[in-house]
């Protein structure tokens, strides 16, 4: 869907998977389109319904934890489309892993026992659970490879201060322990997450989406012990599956790789997973719905007109 030109819009920027415009100075909109990156790098096939169930999943789940901490959202007027307040980014994204998976376990398996400054202990296993959940938080990179940085490297980049830091901590892990509640009512494990703050009239707040196939990993609850002790494959519901396609494919978006083909059954197969998630996470069914640029024009306009 080409480019919007809403009332009173000051700005548009276009990122991996979100088409984001400013309007005036005080509000944002975001677009989630269907595009899928991994690796940094954005896929060349979109995947059906996948900009609408990270919408929806994301507004659900800022909901569910607006008591937890503040956050920027005002309005959802169309399936794929968010509303709410501009702040000023952090440019860190805080990760915080409950379980030795994803990146964590790559650096491990490569024998380092430190990451992002947080000590990993010895004689883990791939998948297993944290003592208690690290945060690991990378510089939220406006183009290329976000990069692991260190509380120390924060700091001394002035990227925020030891207040602000403290307190951002302390809202993330509260928040990933409200995300680890919810899932497991669903018989889900969080295993880890990313959230991105900023601020606004001079107070934090939590932005972007959060506990979405994109931004996290989850585990089946169901059998996860089993299956450590065994030394099996978990059961997962993240976007981890194409990163693991794409591995076995020689690519990790470096110089000089080829993104490889994706066929119609792969996409869909991505599409179903990620409305899969949703179903899993909400105990809801998820609702196709298709829009007309017309309509999605005007629902955007009439939220913007509500909140200006």
């Amino acid at each position: 869907m080409s480019e919007f030109h809403f009332p009173e819009q000051t700005n548009f920027y276009q990122g991996k998977v979100r088409d984001v415009y400013t309007i005036g100075s005080d509000l944002l909109v975001m677009i989630a389109s269907d595009r899928i990156s991994a690796f940094d790098v954005i896929l060349p096939r979109p995947i059906p319904y996948k900009g609408q169930v990270l919408n929806q999943l994301a507004s659900y789940m800022l909901d569910a934890t607006k008591d937890v901490c503040p956050n920027w959202l005002l309005d959802t007027p169309t399936p794929n489309s968010s509303i709410g307040h501009k702040c000023d980014p952090y440019k860190i994204e805080v990760v915080v892993r409950g379980n030795l998976c994803g990146h964590a376990w790559r650096t491990y398996y490569n024998g380092k026992r430190i990451l992002c400054g947080a000590l990993l202990p010895d004689n883990l296993k791939e998948n297993d659970f944290f003592p208690e959940p690290l945060i690991t938080p990378s510089t939220k990179a406006s183009k290329g490879h976000d990069e692991d940085i260190s509380e120390q490297e924060i700091l001394e980049l002035k990227l925020a201060t030891q207040s602000e830091w403290n307190q951002i901590k302390i809202y993330a892990l509260n928040l990933f322990a409200r995300g680890k509640e919810l899932a497991l009512k669903q018989g889900l494990i969080l295993a880890d997450t990313k959230y991105e703050f900023g601020k606004r009239d001079g107070k934090i707040v939590l932005m972007d989406e959060i506990h979405t196939p994109d931004s996290s990993r989850y585990f089946y609850a169901d059998g996860f012990d089993d299956r450590q002790l065994k030394g099996e494959k978990q059961k997962q519901l993240s976007k981890e599956f194409v990163r693991e396609w794409l591995i076995q494919n020689e690519f990790m978006g470096k110089e000089g790789q080829t993104v490889p083909e994706m066929n119609d059954g792969w996409v869909n197969t991505i599409s179903s997973r990620y409305i899969e998630l949703f179903e899993k996470l909400t105990g809801t069914t998820f609702q196709p719905q298709q829009l007309t640029r017309e309509e999605v024009f005007e629902k955007i306009s009439t939220s913007i007109k509500k909140y200006r």
